[in-house]
């Protein structure tokens, strides 16, 4: 069994290295250690986008991932999710919890606003990508939450940065979309069709 010790590496070299021991040595069953929560996350939902059988233990405050699979079979889930190849893809980063600089007040209420309106945008919008404080959106305190679940739910691949939840320490209060790191949001920006800063 390959272990790849991550302990202490930020996002996304936990990934990257996981990347690396199933391409380079094809490992059908390996562990990787990791240390923090945002990690334990990302290398999780590799590995399984991966067609590996994943477990995870604690022991110290580290944590164990093991994965064990093929790393030669591929089937669809393994395959990046690029949409329908017919509607443009979209997909709007979210980098602050307010809209514009001089007044927070107003720039809260103009991203209540800008997320309450997203969904208009139909089925070209692909992702919606929440970093730094754009993460503060997808916490259980934000008056955008409920908006942000009901887009969730209509089938929009919501990715929050998680060494940003690391850095303002909310890891444990996200309540919505799947805990991400800059690989998946690189491989994002390359499938998109346009980006939005927004």
């Amino acid at each position: 069994m390959k272990t790849v010790d991550a302990r202490g590496l930020a996002c996304p070299a936990p990934v990257l290295q996981t990347k690396d021991a199933i391409e380079k040595e094809n490992a059908a069953s390996l562990t990787i250690i990791v240390d923090n929560e945002a990690a334990r996350e990302n290398v999780s939902r590799f590995l399984g986008s991966k067609n590996y059988a994943v477990s995870v233990t604690e022991k110290d405050g580290d944590f164990y991932i093991t994965g064990q699979g093929d790393p030669d079979v591929t089937d669809e889930k393994s395959l990046p999710d690029t949409g329908d190849d017919e509607t443009e893809k979209i997909m709007v980063m979210v980098t602050s919890d307010c809209v514009g600089h001089g007044d927070d007040e107003l720039g809260s209420k103009l991203m209540i606003s800008f997320i309450k309106t997203l969904k208009e945008m139909g089925p070209s919008l692909w992702r919606l990508v929440l970093v730094n404080g754009g993460v503060k959106l997808a916490i259980e305190a934000s008056e955008m939450l409920p908006d942000l679940q009901a887009l969730d739910a209509s089938g929009i691949k919501i990715l929050v940065c998680g060494t940003c939840l690391t850095h303002f320490d909310l890891m444990d209060k996200k309540q919505v979309g799947e805990t991400t790191n800059m690989l998946d949001i690189v491989t994002a920006l390359q499938l998109a069709d346009k980006v939005v800063n927004f």
